[in-house]
């Protein structure tokens, strides 16, 4: 009986807040718009968007007289990425970075004179003594950018494991007697030369651009952008449920509905299991409706299900504790407010997150905006359910521990008491 009251209770307040015009309005009407808007600019409805991770333009300027140089441009212009980039060598780095500040390329990279020398140096050298690739990226292209600096980065530090490599063997040779210090210059040109030819190998990057049904993969900016808009204003829904809840106990609607025969536990469950079922219902509505009208492909459907269920809960646990936390509806609505801008930003509702410094990319995991637009995204790629198992697993922890401090401080509030 006092699980039928709690769900009648949910539905109820489910019912209520879906008959509020101004609430629609933020809840579905602005996602929509805000998703459709981007997705306008960004030539998504012109046909000019590029629809899959191909033909990514990088600027290289190579100064270098030795052979890492030559090897870089030759791993960039390789067959196993010739679909995927479109490397241009330029002779200078001035220039290769104007073509980038003019939105013709993804990223430039500069090749310093005299790197091969300092990585291969007969000299006993640390990692600050190495010259270093300079990498230049368009922060209007995040996912052109972020392709190329991976690609670099496994270029280095294939370099730099060569490198220490060689120095270990060294110093093991020295230890054990095999050499004598004179004959170090000698056995670093040896292992320099190694090193070239390791490191010029061919073939150790392979690109797959298919799912594992062979369906090929395409890249879709509204699966990035729909996600987005549609987490960040999930968090003014919990806010606003939470708002609510303050109000019919300011109005005396609450204390009425505490002193009935129904438990207090089953009346408070009920207005919480309302918020959450409302956060379902507009993740859900958000989606099948840019499904219908953009024919947006969200990937799994498990796997949307459970990201449904995952982010909503995660949120609502949010809103529950600002709930907790603050005293008035006024205050609930501004707080509410500014988190759920903040979130969006730092959630990544509104840009890649990559090319941010790494300490924002870890304040962002306590937003449940940057798990589940991962998760969704990941999905869009043809991701499985266990490819957003991390995501699913972070929003449930989430979710359970806000709901448990909420708890806490919502009884020692008194504001489940009769």
């Amino acid at each position: 009986m006092g699980i039928k009251k709690l769900l009648l209770i949910a539905v109820k307040d489910l019912r209520l807040i879906f008959r509020d015009k101004s609430a629609l309005v933020l809840m579905l009407i602005a996602p929509f718009v805000l998703t459709v808007g981007m997705g306008a600019i960004t030539g998504r409805f012109s046909g000019t968007v590029q629809t899959s991770i191909a033909d990514i333009p990088v600027m290289i300027v190579n100064q270098d007289e030795g052979p890492l140089g030559e090897i870089l441009i030759y791993v960039f212009q390789s067959t196993e990425l010739e679909t995927l980039l479109e490397p241009q060598v330029l002779e200078s780095y001035d220039q290769a970075k104007e073509m980038v500040d003019a939105d013709k390329g993804a990223a430039a990279i500069f090749i310093p004179r005299g790197f091969s020398e300092s990585v291969f140096s007969t000299q006993e050298t640390t990692s600050d003594e190495v010259l270093k690739i300079e990498f230049y990226a368009n922060p209007t292209s995040p996912t052109g950018a972020g392709v190329i600096k991976t690609i670099l980065e496994s270029f280095v530090n294939r370099v730099e494991v060569n490198r220490v490599y060689g120095e270990v063997s060294i110093s093991q040779m020295i230890n054990n007697g095999l050499i004598s210090p004179d004959m170090i210059p000698a056995v670093q040109a040896e292992l320099a030369q190694q090193s070239k030819a390791t490191i010029g190998e061919k073939s150790y990057i392979r690109i797959n651009q298919q799912t594992q049904s062979g369906q090929a993969v395409k890249f879709d900016i509204l699966a990035y952008m729909a996600p987005g808009m549609a987490l960040m204003f999930l968090m003014f829904t919990v806010t606003y449920g939470s708002r609510s809840l303050l109000l019919e106990n300011r109005t005396g609607t609450l204390p009425r509905m505490l002193i009935s025969p129904t438990r207090s536990g089953y009346i408070l469950g009920g207005k919480v299991l309302g918020i959450l079922f409302t956060s379902i219902a507009q993740l859900a509505i958000l989606i099948g409706g840019t499904s219908l009208l953009f024919r947006l492909k969200w990937g799994d459907p498990l796997g949307v299900v459970l990201l449904i269920l995952a982010a909503a809960f995660a949120a609502t646990g949010w809103g529950m504790l600002i709930g907790a936390f603050l005293k008035t509806p006024g205050q609930i609505a501004v707080v509410g407010s500014a988190v759920m801008l903040i979130f969006g930003i730092l959630g990544g509702s509104f840009f890649d997150l990559s090319m941010l410094p790494p300490v924002i990319q870890v304040i962002n995991k306590i937003t449940p905006n940057a798990w589940g637009i991962e998760g969704f995204y990941t999905l869009s790629l043809g991701g499985t359910l266990k490819d957003i198992g991390t995501p699913l697993l972070a929003l449930a922890i989430m979710g359970s521990i806000l709901f448990a401090i909420s708890a806490i401080w919502i009884s020692r509030r008194g504001l489940a008491r009769k």
